[in-house]
C-alpha cells in the first residue's frame, strides 16, 4: 500500500475547559472561608468590583416535605445585568448587577468621622427641659441598663468610660508573674524565664534541660535546681515532661502522693488495659483502695495549661439554614453570613470607556468588565446549586430530621444527582466542606451520604449510621455485670431486622472508640 501524504477537513464537538468554567467550578468546590479569600483577592485586582455590604437579595427556598422537585429563587429588587462587550457570550446573563450612582458615591471631601451624632443618639425615654435633656434621667437610663452580651460597671450610679478592657491572661504571663515574686536572684530568674518560654500551651515541658545548660552556659545543677522551683508553681501540674509527672505533681500538691500512688502513676499503661489484677500486687491494695486511687486519677485534669491557654478551635459557620416552617415543613435559606456579595460598576466602566484609551488599557478595562460578571454569575450559580442539592437532601432524609438518626435512609452521591439531573462529581463538589445548620445541630452534607446494609427480613435497607446508632444504644444500655459480645450484638440486631456480620459490628465499635466486651467488664468493675 502506497503511502501518502494530504489535507482533510473533518468536524467534531469536544468540551473545553475554558478559564471562565474552571473558576466556576473552583467556586463550586471551596468552603465560605476560602470563598472569601478568594473574593477580597478579586476585589483588590479587579477595580470593577464592588462589595455589596447593604441588605441585598438573599436567595431563599422554602422546601415542602411532601413536594421539593420545584426549586424557586426569591430575588427582591435584582438588577439585570448590563449587555457584555462583544466576544463575552450572546447568553443574558440572570447576575444580579447594581448601577452605582454617584449620587451614591463618596466626595473626595468626605471624611468618614463626619456623622450626625443626633441622628444616631436615641432620645427614646428621656425628658427634656427647655430642649435638653435630662441629665439624671440620662443617668439613670443607662445605670439600669443591663445587657445581655456582658456587664457593664457603675461606680455610685454613674458610667465609668475609663474602665479599661482586660485581656485573658496566658499560661506564661501567669508564671513571669510567679517567677517575678518567688526568684530573687537574677541568674535564677534568667534560667526561669528560659524555661517558662519552653513550655507548651498544655503546661507541659517537653525540653531537654540539657539544652538550656548549654544555651545559657550555666552549671546543670543550677537549671535543675529552678526547674524544681518552677514545678510548685500554679497551677499544679505545670512543668511536667510527661503524664505521670504532671499527675504526680497534682497529687503532691493535695498531699495524696503516697507509694502506693506513685506505683500506680508508674504503670499507667496497665491502668489504661484495665489490668486490676496486676496493678493490686504491685501497688499492694484491695479493690476498694484501688477504685478509690482510679477515681482520684481520673479527677486531676491532664492538661492543667488550657485553663489559661485554651486552644482556639475553628469556627464552622453553616452555608444552609433550615428550620421549620408553620406547616409542618422545612424552610431552606441560604446564610447571608456566609455569602460574599460583590457588585459590578457598570456606571465606572461606562464612564471610562467613553475616553480615548489605548488599545492594551481597551484591552484591559474589557477583560476586568467579562471577569467581574463571570464572577457574580458563578457567585450566584454556586448558591443555587448548593441550595438544590440540600433541599433535595433534606427531602430524601426527611425520617431522620423528624425522627432521629434511627432513620437515617442509606443515600450516595447518584440519589441525589439523578433527583437533580447534575453529575456526581457536581453534587460531590457542592457537599465538601459545606455544612447545614437543622433542628439535630449542624451537620455536613457529606454526613448524609452512607452505605447501606441490607435487611435481615428483606425490607429496606438500613443506613451504615442508623446500624452504628443501635450498637451505641445497645453497649449503653446493656447490664452492669454483663457486656455484649460483637456475636451477641450481631444476633439483637438480626432480631431487629438488620443483616450484618460480626466483623462489621466489631469495626464500628472501634471506629466510636468503644472497648472490647472484656474491657467493658473491667471498667465497669471499677466503678461499682
Amino acid at each position: 500500500m502506497a503511502l501518502s501524504q494530504r489535507l482533510d477537513l473533518r468536524q467534531s464537538q469536544s468540551l473545553v475547559m475554558t478559564p471562565q468554567l474552571q473558576q466556576a467550578i473552583k467556586l463550586l468546590q471551596l468552603s465560605n472561608v476560602e470563598l472569601s479569600e478568594y473574593v477580597d483577592g478579586e476585589l483588590q485586582q479587579n477595580p470593577l468590583l464592588e462589595r455589596d455590604d447593604g441588605d441585598g437579595p438573599v436567595i431563599l427556598d422554602a422546601v415542602d416535605a411532601d413536594n421539593l422537585n420545584a426549586y424557586e429563587t426569591a430575588r427582591a429588587g435584582e438588577v439585570a445585568a448590563e449587555p457584555a462587550p462583544d466576544g463575552f457570550g450572546d447568553e443574558p446573563s440572570n447576575d444580579i448587577v447594581e448601577r452605582a450612582e454617584a449620587t451614591t458615591l463618596p466626595q473626595r471631601g468626605d471624611d468618614p468621622n463626619d456623622s450626625d451624632y443626633e441622628n444616631n443618639w436615641s432620645s427614646a425615654g428621656i425628658e427634656e427641659t427647655d430642649g435638653a435633656p435630662n441629665v439624671s434621667e440620662v443617668g439613670m437610663t443607662l445605670a439600669s441598663y443591663s445587657g445581655s452580651g456582658g456587664r457593664a460597671d457603675f461606680d455610685d450610679g454613674e458610667l465609668s468610660i475609663y474602665q479599661p478592657a482586660s485581656a485573658a491572661k496566658t499560661l506564661r504571663q501567669h508564671l513571669h508573674e510567679q517567677l517575678g515574686v518567688d526568684f530573687r536572684d537574677p541568674v535564677e530568674k534568667l534560667i526561669g524565664a528560659h524555661l517558662i518560654e519552653m513550655v507548651d500551651d498544655t503546661g507541659y515541658f517537653l525540653s531537654d534541660i540539657n539544652d538550656v545548660v548549654e544555651v545559657l552556659g550555666c552549671e546543670p545543677y543550677q537549671v535543675e535546681s529552678v526547674f524544681e522551683r518552677l514545678q510548685n508553681f500554679d497551677p499544679p501540674g505545670v512543668f511536667g515532661r510527661d503524664l505521670a509527672e504532671c499527675l504526680a505533681l497534682q497529687l503532691r500538691d493535695q498531699n495524696r502522693l503516697g507509694p502506693a500512688m506513685q506505683a500506680l502513676l508508674d504503670n499507667l499503661d496497665r491502668l489504661a488495659k484495665r489490668d486490676l489484677a496486676s496493678l493490686k500486687k504491685l501497688c499492694g491494695g484491695v479493690d476498694e483502695d484501688m477504685v478509690g486511687m482510679v477515681e482520684e486519677i481520673r479527677s486531676l485534669n491532664p492538661k492543667p495549661g488550657l485553663a489559661f491557654e485554651p486552644t482556639v478551635d475553628e469556627q464552622l459557620t453553616p452555608d444552609v439554614l433550615m428550620r421549620a416552617g408553620p406547616d409542618g415543613n422545612w424552610v431552606l435559606e441560604l446564610n447571608p453570613d456566609s455569602l460574599p456579595r460583590v457588585l459590578v460598576n457598570n456606571s465606572y466602566f461606562s464612564i471610562v470607556s467613553k475616553r480615548p484609551l489605548k488599545k492594551q488599557d481597551k484591552e484591559y478595562l474589557s477583560e476586568c468588565y467579562q471577569s467581574a460578571n463571570w464572577l457574580v454569575r458563578s457567585l450566584h450559580q454556586r448558591a443555587t446549586t448548593i441550595l438544590k442539592v440540600a433541599s433535595e437532601i433534606v427531602r430524601q432524609q426527611d425520617g431522620f430530621f423528624r425522627f432521629g438518626v434511627q432513620h437515617l435512609k442509606p443515600l450516595v452521591l447518584r440519589n441525589i444527582a439523578e433527583a437533580i439531573s447534575m453529575h456526581e462529581s457536581t453534587v460531590s463538589r457542592v457537599t465538601n466542606n459545606k455544612y447545614i445548620s437543622t433542628p439535630r445541630g449542624m451537620l455536613e452534607l457529606k454526613y448524609f451520604f452512607t452505605s447501606s446494609i441490607a435487611s435481615a427480613a428483606g425490607g429496606d435497607a438500613h443506613s451504615a449510621e442508623s446500624v452504628r446508632f443501635k450498637i451505641k444504644v445497645l453497649i449503653d444500655e446493656e447490664p452492669p455485670d454483663k457486656a455484649h459480645s460483637d456475636d451477641r450484638l450481631v444476633e439483637i440486631l438480626h432480631g431487629q431486622g438488620v443483616d450484618i456480620a460480626r466483623r462489621t459490628v466489631a469495626k464500628y465499635r472501634e471506629v466510636m472508640c468503644i472497648p472490647s466486651s472484656v474491657q467493658r467488664r473491667r471498667d465497669k468493675s471499677l466503678t461499682r
